[in-house]
Order: structure tokens, then sequence, then C-alpha cells
């Protein structure tokens, strides 16, 4: 069972942070029923998607939290051994995920002991996103049962698992992470075209549907400006690719290039940009812009 539903959480005023810390957010939440033998495969699936996700999007400085329960603490409920079973199975899922990991007392939820997922952020911030959970408890408190091939009735194991975590929290780091300088398949604005006059609007929109056509997110900047300005606008609006078109262009079936990655390109054959804007956007390639040295 899935859903993105939004949830809510008393955070003191003093603690709110911008998208990373709110009081009500969106989660991906999921709870899969299995059996006992399952939970080694289920939870390394779970874990695995966790990891991809933050390897897809080049979030790789993170560290993997065994959160475990305090025995002197009274707020976790069930049984010991159902506990040590749960716990048993984190460790030995974490070292098969092959990331180094820590364990800590009393991160665990009430129901059972969890792995975190904890991403460093650009000023060096942690910050718990994705999270697993191993639960033999809130399947016995609400009596779930399923018919094994025995035909007798058995307890599932439940996993809780929510691979980006809060939904804000995960994209505002991840806007942070980028400076905002998102890979062309991430960009809002994948492409802009600049005209450089009226007088090539018929190439201009054969441009766009060309790129339209092949599933980038294209617009056009047809506004009275001059060439110079234009540029300046799709660097700060953070356009991915900006495509200057003039009548060398039109001529040649070419499209002047300036990436947001790797600077003036020069003209590059539409039929060949298609190309490899579509690739770019397929194999999801993470790019980042070189900072200047201050």
């Amino acid at each position: 069972l899935a859903e993105f539903g939004t949830v809510y959480r008393w955070e003191q005023s003093g603690e709110l942070n911008g998208m990373t810390r709110v009081r009500g957010f969106t989660q991906d939440d999921a709870h899969l029923f299995c059996t006992e033998d399952q939970v080694p495969a289920e939870l390394m699936g779970c874990l695995s998607l966790v990891k991809i996700v933050l390897t897809t999007l080049g979030m790789s400085d993170y560290r993997v939290r065994i959160g475990l329960r305090d025995p002197d603490s009274a707020k976790y409920t069930g049984e010991p051994e159902l506990w040590d079973k749960a716990e048993a199975a984190c460790r030995e899922a974490a070292k098969q995920l092959g990331v180094p990991f820590s364990e800590e007392a009393g991160e665990a939820a009430f129901y059972g002991p969890k792995i975190d997922f904890v991403v460093r952020d650009v000023i060096g911030r942690e910050w718990q996103l994705g999270t697993v959970q191993v639960d033999y408890n809130l399947p016995r408190r609400f009596d779930l049962s399923y018919i094994g091939p025995d035909n007798q009735p058995h307890r599932p194991v439940m996993i809780h698992r929510a691979p980006f975590g809060s939904m804000e929290r995960f994209v505002g780091l991840l806007i942070e992470h980028f400076g905002g300088d998102f890979p062309v398949w991430l960009a809002p604005e994948q492409v802009r075209i600049l005209p450089v006059s009226e007088k090539f609007a018929d190439y201009t929109a054969e441009v766009e549907n060309t790129l339209k056509a092949a599933g980038v997110r294209v617009t056009v900047d047809a506004s009275a400006d001059k060439l110079g300005a234009k540029i300046r606008r799709a660097e700060l609006e953070k356009a991915a690719y900006a495509l200057i078109v003039g009548g060398k262009d039109r001529d040649a079936r070419t499209v002047s290039v300036r990436s947001r990655f790797t600077g003036d390109e020069g003209a590059i054959p539409l039929d060949a940009f298609t190309a490899r804007i579509r690739e770019e956007i397929a194999t999801r390639k993470l790019m980042m812009r070189e900072k200047s040295a201050n």
C-alpha cells in the first residue's frame, strides 16, 4: 500500500527552517506486508530503491544510520525477541548494501528499528531523507494475518518505506545541491530559443516543434529585446540550453548552442542537437556547472 500523503508535525517555531523543517509536508509513504522469510529480500529492495534515488540525483554525500530501541525507554511497544529479530534484519541488510553505517540507540520508531539515509547539504548540515523500517509489532496490534501454504493463519511482517522522506525537504536540498542549475533532464526549462529577430519566426517555430516532438521542455523568447538581453535573461532564469537562431542557422539548418554547463558551443545541426538532448534526458546525465573561484 503506497501513497503520497500529507503529514503534520508540531515543530517549535524556532526549529522551522525553509523547506527542510516544516509543520506540514508530503511523504512518499508505503507499507509492504510480507512473510518472515521474505523480509531480507524485501528489505534489500527498499534500501536499494533509496540508494538509486540518491545516486540518480547525484546526492552521494550521505551515511546510513540504524535507529535501535533504547531498552531503558518505555516508549517502545512489543516483545524484546521481536525487536531482536527486526534489529538483526536491519544490520544484515545494511551490511549487504555495502555502505558504511552507524547504530544509534533511541532512534527507532516506537514499533520497530529503522534504517535512515542521512544526507549532508552544501554547507555541511545533515538531514534525514529516505527511511526504511522493519515492524513486527503493529501487525500484531492490528491482529493481521494471512493464510500460508499449510492453510493456517500466520502473522505478516510490515516494512515501512519512504525513499524520499519529506518531498519538501528533498526538493529543498536538491535545489541547494545544484544551486538551481539542474541537469538537463531535471531542468524545468530545458531549452530556450532566442531568435535574433522576428524575421526568423518560421525557422524558430520549426526548431520549437522539432524539440517538442522529441519530448523536450522548450520555450521561445520572442521579445523585441536585443540578443544580449535575451541571453542574459536565459542565464539568470537558468534555462539549461539557450539556442540562438539567426540567418546562418536557418540556411544551414543549425542552432547556435549556449549551455549552462559548457558555455558557448557554436553552431550544431538541429538534428544532432535534438539527438544529443534526447540522450541526456533518457540517460539522466548528471551535469554540474563549474563554480568560478573567488
